[in-house]
């Protein structure tokens, strides 16, 4: 089966949000775009009440989803749009529609009145269960907001693009997040900045009590570990401008602070096997809900 960007939609402004950066990554990837509108079947007997009626229920499961598709094509005639329907459970039909997909993207919606987005709870419950990236696009996302200004300070999507950041921990670096950040950024010609954050260990209190500052000795430490874990991928990807940034405090607060002049922030998701279903760290967690720009979250082992 062809691989495909799968967009969850539903008519929403956020839902056309990520429809238009799946048209847009599609066309960077030269895959198709699917258009998967999830409905949840209705009693008959509801389904006959005049506030959903037989023609409101058609115009939500039909026509949204095929003048959604016949609109981005005309907006990205060089990109294959198709339509799949399914009745279930939200969650549970795009996770099932993502087991044959590039990627899943999702939009969600800014949160009224405080500082952060609403991912939503089918939104999550994919993120933390899926096992290909899932890119979060924020609703009134324009393809100019991921490009350089022009020479006159105009937003422009004729210019280059804004760097691509990664949230990596040298702790234990993942080839597969590693790997999706670097193809994003050679996809679009542009800057990899990679983010390291990190905590002054234990012993750093009894040091200063004893008259000494090991603080100097401890950013050369954690500044050569993100140099030497990303060595190897600097040499597989020579064309990939790469700036590194190893940082004193929180990786989530850095994250955010870079995504404000990023086209795409990358972070991982460990798989955990448990029972009791997934799992989204803490990290992955606060950027979904506090970047500005869109976010892909990539499952790894």
């Amino acid at each position: 089966m062809t691989r495909t960007i799968t967009v969850g939609t539903d008519g929403s402004a956020e839902s056309r949000a990520a429809a238009e950066w799946a048209a847009r990554e599609a066309a960077l990837r030269r895959l198709p775009v699917r258009l998967l509108h999830v409905w949840q079947p209705v009693l008959e007997s509801m389904a006959k009440a005049p506030p959903l009626g037989a023609e409101t229920h058609r115009y939500w499961t039909e026509r949204i989803p095929r003048e959604a598709a016949e609109g981005l094509g005309l907006r990205h005639p060089g990109v294959e749009v198709t339509v799949e329907q399914r009745a279930g459970a939200p969650a549970e039909v795009l996770l099932d529609a993502a087991r044959d997909a590039e990627l899943l993207v999702l939009g969600s919606r800014a949160l009224s009145g405080l500082t952060g987005f609403l991912i939503g709870s089918v939104g999550q419950a994919v993120v933390a269960r899926a096992e290909v990236p899932v890119v979060l696009v924020r609703a009134g996302e324009q393809a100019a907001d991921e490009h350089l200004k022009d020479p006159a300070g105009i937003p422009s999507a004729a210019t280059g693009f804004r760097p691509v950041v990664l949230g990596l921990d040298t702790d234990s670096p993942d080839g597969t997040v590693i790997a999706f950040a670097f193809e994003e950024a050679r996809r679009r010609g542009a800057t990899l900045t990679v983010v390291q954050g990190w905590n002054l260990p234990p012993y750093y209190a009894s040091s200063l009590a004893a008259g000494v500052d090991p603080s100097e000795g401890v950013v050369r430490e954690q500044a050569a570990a993100l140099t030497g874990a990303l060595l190897p991928w600097r040499e597989k990807y020579p064309d990939v401008e790469v700036t590194e940034e190893s940082r004193l405090g929180s990786p989530a607060g850095h994250l955010v602070d870079a995504a404000r002049d990023a086209s795409l922030v990358v972070v991982g998701r460990r798989v955990r096997h448990s029972p009791f279903g997934g799992h989204i760290g803490a990290v992955a967690h606060a950027v979904m809900h506090h970047a500005t720009t869109p976010v892909a979250v990539v499952a790894h082992d």
